[in-house]
């Protein structure tokens, strides 16, 4: 579970922006929220879930890249072995040029095991600039270990010199390459302690990419539904939920002819070769109701593109609420309806089905997901860009929206910025209005 993450210098974010999942006082829809007391936290709630608006190019996704980028350096980091090889996650705002250019900062508060654990990372794409972990088993913080880079020495300073719940290990912060987490390399190297934060990174953090350009794999749903798993019932439901006409699913052979395949398998690599020989061809088929109350399978490439991306979702959706785990979603509503999406939330909220705690976080440009029978004021959130090109990331709260008011109406409006500013239209239409003023003008002159 996410309580908090925050970035700063990175893409399209110059200053430091925090997202919060801590619960408000609003005692709404107690069911969006998770009750977990963590020491130190007593009485705290947490959100299931929030939502992120934006105009296009905002910084809404920005939010998302900038998590996983943390997390893909956590997870990847131990495999440098040249200290002189970029850190490639860091992509450091670009609107300054001539200026210094501070380190990115990342960092992410979470829980994992029941524990709670801070974990900071400051970095250029040069090298590790910060890096510190505290955990907090009781109320009392416990500081990990701190390494701090010291331009004048050209070495790191590492705190503290007694650490409590972790034992220091000189050797292997010594071996620990510039560009390298400690982390990533301690876990590399055996250390049990630290396995519950690695993991949390590698397993508990996932992303799915529903926007235009984003390309998800049926995969995960298609063999769910060809083994009949566990979630093959409940991925069946849903689609018979969605009001798509939809009554069941299975899987028909998709295997090309032998001379295709063939030379399909000979293209691919050595390694590759057996495993595609012994791979299963399938492709989803979904049967839809006919006349007569008859059922009538249909090709899979006669579906809809918003049926397509359903089923590629439901499996994935299903495994992260039966794991209670968190996901980022990009631009949840691509291709599909607006009562679907509402729907796909509703499972997240629900206290039925979300019995893990399962997490959210996700984009949209949706405006009747400003309801607030669905969404809690403070799962709300905005991202929009001042005049020098830098996005900002704040929460609706900031307004303190008066109860009944029309959340949607006071967005399109404007009243909560994150909408896109266009004065003249996309084409600048006024003043091709005038342009036609003018051409009639002077054609009746």
């Amino acid at each position: 579970m996410i309580v908090q993450f925050s970035v700063s210098n990175f893409r399209c974010f110059s200053g430091l922006q925090t997202l919060n999942l801590a619960a408000s006082s609003d005692r709404s829809l107690s069911s969006n929220c998770i009750d977990m007391d963590l020491p130190g936290l007593t009485g705290k709630r947490w959100l299931k879930g929030v939502g992120i608006y934006g105009a296009n190019a905002s910084g809404k996704s920005t939010v998302l890249d900038a998590l996983r980028a943390i997390m893909r350096l956590v997870v990847n980091s131990a495999k440098a072995t040249d200290a002189k090889e970029p850190i490639s996650q860091i992509e450091p705002f670009a609107l300054c040029p001539g200026q210094p250019v501070p380190p990115t900062g990342f960092a992410v508060v979470f829980v994992a095991d029941g524990v709670r654990y801070e974990y900071r990372v400051a970095a250029t794409r040069e090298r590790i600039w910060h890096e510190s972990l505290r955990a907090f088993p009781s109320a009392r913080e416990q500081l990990w270990y701190a390494r701090d880079w010291d331009p004048q020495t050209s070495t790191y300073a590492w705190t503290p010199e007694r650490s409590v719940g972790f034992r220091r290990d000189p050797q292997l912060e010594g071996y620990t390459l510039s560009n390298v987490l400690f982390l990533s390399k301690a876990v590399a190297n055996n250390r049990t302690e630290l396995e519950p934060v690695f993991r949390w990174f590698k397993e508990r953090l996932r992303f799915l990419d529903l926007s235009a350009h984003g390309r998800m794999s049926l995969a995960f749903t298609l063999k769910q539904v060809d083994e009949r798993s566990m979630y093959f019932e409940q991925i069946v439901e849903l689609l018979r939920h969605a009001d798509i006409g939809v009554t069941g699913a299975g899987s028909v052979d998709n295997r090309p002819g032998d001379e295709e395949l063939e030379k399909y398998i000979n293209s691919a690599p050595a390694k590759m070769q057996e495993r595609l020989r012994k791979e299963k061809w399938l492709k989803p088929e979904l049967t839809h109701t006919g006349v007569g109350a008859s059922a009538i399978p249909l090709p899979w490439d006669t579906e809809s593109a918003g049926t397509h991306r359903l089923f590629a979702l439901a499996g994935p959706w299903l495994d992260i609420l039966s794991q209670g785990l968190t996901v980022c979603v990009d631009e949840l509503e691509t291709s599909m309806h607006p009562l679907m999406v509402r729907e796909l939330l509703r499972l997240f909220m629900s206290t039925e089905v979300n019995v893990k705690g399962a997490q959210l976080i996700f984009t949209t440009h949706n405006p009747l997901l400003l309801d607030t029978t669905l969404m809690r004021r403070d799962q709300i959130w905005f991202t929009d860009k001042d005049d020098k090109g830098a996005a900002h990331l704040y929460p609706l709260t900031d307004y303190s929206p008066r109860k009944g008011e029309s959340l949607v109406r006071g967005y399109l409006s404007g009243r909560y910025g994150a909408v896109p500013f266009i004065p003249t239209g996309l084409l600048g239409l006024s003043s091709f209005a005038e342009a036609d003023d003018t051409r009639t003008k002077g054609s009746h002159d």
